[in-house]
């Protein structure tokens, strides 16, 4: 089979990791490169990624990418616009996605979603959203165990992240709240979380044939006794130190599917959360109970170097079963097992 030609749409942290991995991919070419910034415009593919030289340029012209006739384009912005999405479906460029905005067609805005699938009927193309969180954990691990239960009572995702050495000031203050007094939790935090999380839980229950009737979110905060030094600044006594958030989808009343995550900047805290290490606990209760932690076996110090490859890898290996899958927008349950090719070069 000829290799795949691929384009990196974006260049951030999730982009430059999937660059990267397109070209040392078996079974991948890279086509070309979509960069929102003008210092970056010119550049060679390597450059922006850490790599050797590649022959291609980053071009900030969405037209130039579109004339590519790509197999399929990566597509994680920061901020994601259908129209650009629709414009690469309608040129036959299957589009993969980090954007958490195609996780469940039935819960989309009915507009975009009619514009969407017209697009794939018109350029015979695919488009599939996937990632980590949302994504690989929320989807395919429960999909996986799952498979075992011929009863299900409820499947529960717990993430854990200690966010003590992540020096980013404007996400932990400002955007999450961080060091202020505690009260009631953000309204619109809540309604993010659950427009982010809500529809892949509905992903994985339509395809388990119990659709859910709802899907709620809550969200709560602790706090600390003592001052709090962390990479992004300190938190002081009695501030917003940890914050838990919980999406449930409800069936018939009865909860079925519930993501928690519990963000935490120091474990000596005012609430009796469970706190574990940055990662996940996945509990199925059903009549063949499961109990599994997926733990990331790194120092902090060491989130940022490796935590991207987790969302970015996770799109690149879906490309393949992408291309192969007719038009339309994709669950993970719509797609085969995602299997990864590590195999020998072969461009």
């Amino acid at each position: 089979m000829r290799p795949l030609r691929i384009v990196q749409w974006a260049t951030g942290n999730i982009g430059t990791r999937a660059l990267r991995g397109v070209i040392e991919h078996p079974g991948m070419t890279l086509a070309g490169v979509y960069v929102h910034s003008p210092d970056k415009v010119g550049a060679d593919a390597g450059e922006l990624c850490g790599l050797g030289a590649t022959g291609v340029a980053a071009t900030g012209d969405p037209a130039a990418i579109v004339e590519l006739g790509a197999d399929c384009v990566l597509y994680m912005p920061r901020l994601g616009d259908a129209g650009e999405v629709c414009r690469l479906l309608e040129s036959g460029a299957n589009v993969v996605t980090t954007r958490g905005d195609y996780h469940h067609p039935a819960t989309m805005d009915a507009e975009v979603r009619e514009k969407v699938e017209d697009a794939c009927a018109r350029g015979g193309a695919s488009l599939h959203s996937t990632g980590v969180s949302p994504g690989w954990i929320t989807e395919a691990v429960p999909l996986v165990l799952t498979s075992v239960q011929r009863r299900l009572d409820q499947v529960t995702v717990d993430e854990f992240a200690d966010l003590s050495r992540r020096d980013s000031p404007g996400l932990l203050f400002d955007v999450m709240g961080f060091g202020r007094p505690p009260a009631d939790y953000d309204e619109r935090r809540l309604v993010h979380v659950r427009e982010s999380f809500g529809p892949s839980l509905r992903a994985v229950a339509d395809a388990l044939s119990v659709p859910l009737d709802a899907v709620e979110a809550a969200g709560e905060t602790a706090t600390s006794p003592r001052f709090v030094e962390i990479a992004a600044g300190t938190l002081e006594p009695g501030t917003v130190t940890a914050q838990r958030v919980t999406v449930t989808g409800l069936r018939g009343g009865r909860r079925v599917l519930r993501f928690r995550a519990t963000w935490y900047c120091a474990t000596d805290l005012d609430a009796d959360w469970e706190l574990r290490g940055s990662g996940w606990r996945i509990t199925v209760d059903g009549d063949a109970p499961l109990d599994l932690d997926v733990r990331f076996p790194f120092p902090l110090e060491r989130m940022s170097e490796f935590t991207p490859s987790y969302t970015a890898n996770r799109a690149l290996n879906a490309v393949p079963y992408v291309c192969a899958a007719p038009p339309g927008i994709l669950t993970t349950a719509d797609l085969p097992q995602v299997i990864a090719d590590l195999g020998a070069e072969r461009k």
